[in-house]
């Protein structure tokens, strides 16, 4: 079987935007899209011009961010509360010469707090860094 340049295939029908119209000038019949199926520049496509993901009066507001936001977070402390009820042991804690005794829930509790307060110091810290370092390059490029 040899090539043909033309453009045509092995039964004489011309291939996809290989005719003399350019691409995409084939008759209504054809492979491509007729006249009835074009779609006009910024329309969209052929359905609507709405994006495919979301309903048509969706409106994400910040009272609604804040609203769900709190929904989440008592949760969260209903699931807080749960766990330190069921662990009520009582641990004895040490912690620089001081001595006490607390139940076990609480003891955790106060060990995830301090936890984040130690990752929200070092985030702090390097956004403080990253913020001066951009007013140094924006004094330098103003000048």
């Amino acid at each position: 079987m040899t090539s043909n340049p033309q453009g045509t295939g092995p039964d004489g029908v011309e291939a996809e935007g290989g005719g003399a119209g350019g691409p995409g000038t084939e008759p209504s019949g054809g492979f491509g899209r007729g006249a009835s199926d074009a779609v006009q520049p910024g329309s969209g496509g052929p359905v609507s011009g709405r994006p495919k993901g979301k309903p048509a009066n969706h409106h994400n507001t910040r009272l609604g961010m804040i609203w769900t936001a709190v929904v989440i977070a008592l949760i969260l402390l209903v699931l807080l509360i749960i766990f330190i009820a069921q662990n009520q042991d009582q641990v004895l804690l040490r912690y620089f010469g001081f001595e006490g005794q607390v139940g076990l829930g609480l003891a955790l509790f106060i060990a995830a707090v301090a936890g984040g307060i130690v990752v929200a110091a070092a985030g702090a810290a390097r956004i403080i860094q990253l913020r001066l370092r951009d007013r140094k390059t924006r004094g330098t490029v103003r000048k």
